[in-house]
């Protein structure tokens, strides 16, 4: 039964923690297949399932019923065999020569996109199953619309054809419509072949998106599927931090790197030990950036409920937040909620603000320095290959979801 994770701990090894809610994964994923109940439901899981570990949302998935998975590369879909049984899964930057093995061995199914990649596929001699992708109008990867007739009678069928809608978030987007109207001439010269056009965006557009296939990647995952409406998918990670120090400063006085930030009031600082080595972007500082004059003001913090503002310049690993309208007794909590997951706070920044990730301790390079909490994982759940570095260990309750930390 999915679960949701009530207890908080591991502040104790690590100055940040994210919280990772795999119940509301699998509740986004039966959402969005409620949908779309004419069509089959997949998953996409590239970059690491957007960085919240291909594992542990494969198992998920796969155990809520998703039977189509869409990764990056090769590699990626090599990895996402092991977990997901007999699943299909496409590949999507499609095939070139010296990947056979992985096809073979893995039993993957590229989405070509150009006909160099086509004749590659063909220069293997064998049957394997292959999908095509076709451009109706983004200009990324795919054939254009007018090679379909063409590639439609030759020998060897596709198991799927598909496309990609470049404004799916803004419903009213004249351009989704004419992809829409276009992806049909596609279906219509690949007739009784398996046809998916809607990403997380356009399975709220309507049934005249979904196809046979409909391919949710952020919504799964709590992103905001449409812009400018309330977002209808489930929370699914919480980024946590640790107050460090609260410091008292002057009005007048100066904060962070560059004096970039001069207090205008006295002041009371939270110091949290969260900052651009942990992804939390040096781009939501409070000041002292390109381009911030064009942009809203810095990032926003919260805590105790009150949104609490970014002071000077993100550092590596320090961030200063402005608590003084905070009551004492509310800061002396210790930890300091970072919301990456609004659309608002992505705007602050400059970014897209539905694709922001944090960088987790699993993984080499830069991380964050936090303890990983799953929810939704019941007691015996085998967690340490899903985490390498990371280590399980039953919460007090044994009712109650595992938790992850890092040492």
């Amino acid at each position: 039964m999915d679960q949701t994770l009530t207890k908080n701990t591991g502040f104790d090894i690590a100055p940040a923690r994210l919280t990772i809610d795999t119940g509301a994964i699998a509740a986004n994923w039966r959402s969005l297949r409620s949908m779309a109940v004419a069509s089959e439901t997949g998953a996409v899981l590239k970059a690491d399932a957007y960085g919240l570990g291909a594992e542990q949302v494969a198992r998920i998935l796969d155990r809520a019923g998703c039977r189509t998975f869409f990764v990056a590369t090769m590699s990626e879909g090599e990895a996402l065999r092991r977990w997901v049984g007999e699943a299909r899964i496409f590949v999507l930057s499609g095939f070139w020569a010296g990947q056979e093995a992985q096809i073979i061995s893995a039993g993957l199914i590229p989405v070509l996109a150009s006909a160099e990649q086509l004749d590659a596929f063909r220069a293997m001699g064998r049957s394997d199953p292959f999908a095509l992708n076709i451009d109706t109008g983004m200009n990324r990867l795919g054939f254009s619309v007018a090679d379909t007739a063409s590639i439609a009678s030759m020998n060897g069928r596709p198991v799927m054809v598909m496309s990609h809608l470049a404004c799916a978030d803004a419903r009213d987007h004249a351009l989704n419509r004419r992809q829409h109207l276009s992806f049909q001439s596609v279906r219509q010269a690949f007739e009784g072949i398996e046809s998916s056009l809607a990403s997380s965006g356009a399975i709220f557009l309507g049934p005249d998106y979904h196809c046979d296939l409909t391919r949710p990647g952020i919504a799964l995952y709590g992103g905001e599927p449409i812009a400018g409406e309330a977002n209808p998918m489930q929370s699914v990670v919480r980024a946590e931090a640790r107050i460090l120090q609260i410091r008292h400063a002057a009005a007048g006085e100066f904060v962070s790197y560059g004096a970039t930030h001069r207090l205008t009031r006295d002041s009371r600082l939270a110091i949290v030990g969260a900052g651009y080595a942990d992804g939390w972007p040096r781009a939501l500082s409070g000041s002292g950036v390109a381009l911030r004059h064009s942009l809203q003001q810095g990032g926003l913090g919260a805590i105790a409920g009150r949104r609490v503002p970014i002071i000077g310049r993100v550092t590596m690993d320090l961030t200063a937040f402005d608590v003084t309208d905070v009551p004492e007794d509310d800061v002396r909590d210790g930890r300091l909620h970072l919301p990456f997951r609004n659309r608002d706070h992505a705007r602050r920044g400059g970014a897209v603000g539905r694709y922001h990730r944090l960088r987790t301790a699993d993984k080499p390079g830069p991380t964050l320095r936090a303890a990983v909490c799953l929810s939704a994982f019941g007691p015996g759940t085998n967690l340490r290959d899903a985490f390498g570095h990371a280590t399980a260990r039953p919460a007090e309750d044994a009712a109650q979801p595992f938790r992850l930390e890092h040492g």
